[in-house]
């Protein structure tokens, strides 16, 4: 599909990018990227996909704006307080850039409905607050085999990485699918909540613009991607670290006995 003259001007420091240039451009225009959780890493995350062009962003989300996001969650204003969050962040991308189509969901994702979401979009990625929602959505993209950018963010830290288990890696072995780097969920209450915990607001901004970077790199390659990497954020020390990770024989989704466990 061909840009038009508005766009060319819009994305015109993309265009002059050899990485990029007209035809990534295209690609990002006729992409349609989910969006799961509308928080702290999502709305980073939302703007700067938005701003970059994608051609169509789905937001799934059944929360409202409260006081409280306000602190991390820029693409919420005061305005918009006991709003849903999908709505709000659809209205923020619309002033934006009006050449995105935003499709909103006000769902709390599960298994069932991640894999049927997933399904209707090129790339996923996941900024929720909860391990369920977590696990749910990255073992539908497993079987919906659609690409997946995770992260996480604690009081003054964060973590990225970014799926593709559905494809094989330059070894010959499959790449490493979230459970091969999580195996199993920590138990209830193990891990503080935001609310319990507090986070660093502008450490969010930052992971959701690592996000949007890993988005972006899925949909136009470019450099390296950090599929079987984990990048770890120390805001307290500005220290930056990554962590290699492999495919693991034992986990249930694509291992050894996945076949075997999956037979009546």
């Amino acid at each position: 599909m061909a840009l038009t003259s508005d766009e060319v001007e819009r994305y015109a420091r993309h265009l002059v990018l050899r990485e990029i240039g007209g035809p990534g451009q295209n690609r990002l225009k006729a992409a349609r990227v989910l969006v799961v959780g509308a928080g702290g890493l999502g709305a980073p995350l939302i703007q700067y996909v938005a701003a970059a062009g994608v051609g169509t962003i789905g937001i799934a989300d059944d929360d409202v704006v409260s006081l409280s996001n306000l602190q991390r969650q820029v693409i919420h204003e005061t305005p918009d307080i006991g709003r849903p969050k999908v709505e709000s962040a659809a209205e923020a991308v619309a002033r934006l850039n009006p050449h995105v189509r935003i499709e909103t969901h006000a769902v709390r994702l599960d298994a069932e409905s991640a894999a049927a979401l997933a399904a209707e979009y090129d790339v996923v990625a996941d900024g929720s607050d909860n391990f369920a929602t977590r696990y749910a959505v990255s073992d539908a993209c497993f079987h919906v085999r659609r690409p997946l950018v995770t992260a996480a963010l604690g009081q003054f830290d964060g973590s990225l990485t970014t799926l593709r288990p559905h494809e094989t890696g330059a070894d010959g072995l499959p790449n490493p699918t979230y459970r091969c780097l999580f195996p199993d969920p920590p138990p209830p209450g193990a891990v503080p909540t935001c609310a319990e915990a507090g986070v660093l607001g502008a450490l969010a901004g930052v992971m959701g613009s690592l996000m949007a970077l890993e988005v972006i790199r899925a949909i136009v390659p470019f450099g390296e991607s950090l599929v079987g990497r984990l990048l770890m954020v120390d805001a307290r020390s500005m220290r930056f670290e990554t962590l290699g990770y492999a495919w693991d024989p034992a986990n249930p989704l694509s291992g050894d006995r996945a076949g075997a466990a999956a037979a009546p």
